[in-house]
């Protein structure tokens, strides 16, 4: 049976993939003489593949909070690859990834399209060019989401935020909006630390097909009141580890 449903959720996740990505490059080339409806198209794209593929996969989220308003800095703890649509079925926003998601067959092709800024952590002199991506996005209008952990995590705790992107909200006065993201699985299938949280060194496709046969994963995603800002980039992310935290609970 887990097999049949992964094969199916598999199936229908490669066809909303490229269905909507052939609707967005129609759109992205249709509209290319309005840079700002270009914009608005690829944000209205993204937050219904993100919704569909939750709907594909039985993933129930559940909303603690009041969402930030469009354009948005937001922070979060980071546990799997399906925290970004997770988040992006609330959210307008861009992702920081790391750069090997761009050479993921069919989602590294569509996460360029949406604006996705790549990162390749060990290469610290690339750090001004995405800071300077991440400010460009918002000033245009999108929200821009970062995982400053660094890594995803099995749930058991929240790893110290690392403060190298958080720059730009240093810089230009930014308040960040934090964010804590949790999972569960129904009853008889493996914890969601272990089938839902990718981590460690955890091979891809094998952790992706258990995923894809869950009867159903339950996410939660807790917006914070707090509104965080300082001068400091390290103070900064000091103060958005202590929220984040805070709410945290541990995933079995």
């Amino acid at each position: 049976m887990k097999q049949l449903r992964a094969c199916w959720r598999g199936l229908w996740l490669v066809g909303i993939t490229l269905g909507l990505y052939l609707t967005w490059l129609f759109g992205h080339l249709m509209l290319s003489l309005a840079p700002m409806r270009r914009v608005a198209w690829r944000r209205r794209i993204f937050r219904s593949w993100s919704r569909a593929a939750c709907w594909g996969l039985a993933v129930h989220v559940t909303v603690v909070g009041e969402p930030p308003r469009a354009g948005a800095f937001l922070v979060s703890n980071h546990l799997s690859y399906l925290d970004i649509p997770v988040l992006a079925t609330q959210l307008h926003t861009v992702f920081v990834s790391k750069a090997e998601v761009a050479g993921w067959p069919l989602i590294g092709p569509g996460a360029r399209a949406m604006g996705t800024i790549f990162l390749v952590r060990e290469r610290k002199r690339d750090l001004p060019d995405v800071n300077r991506q991440i400010s460009t996005a918002l000033a245009r209008g999108d929200g821009v989401v970062v995982f400053p952990e660094g890594t995803s995590t099995k749930g058991d705790q929240v790893l110290p935020f690392r403060p190298s992107l958080l720059a730009p909200a240093a810089e230009g006065a930014h308040q960040v909006h934090p964010a804590v993201l949790s999972y569960a699985t129904a009853p008889g299938d493996p914890p969601a630390s272990l089938s839902v949280c990718w981590w460690g060194d955890m091979p891809f496709a094998p952790h992706v097909a258990v995923l894809l046969g869950l009867e159903r994963i339950d996410a939660r995603i807790e917006f914070l009141p707090e509104r965080c800002a300082h001068e400091d980039r390290k103070q900064l992310a000091e103060k958005l580890w202590a929220a984040v935290n805070s709410r945290f609970r541990p995933i079995p």
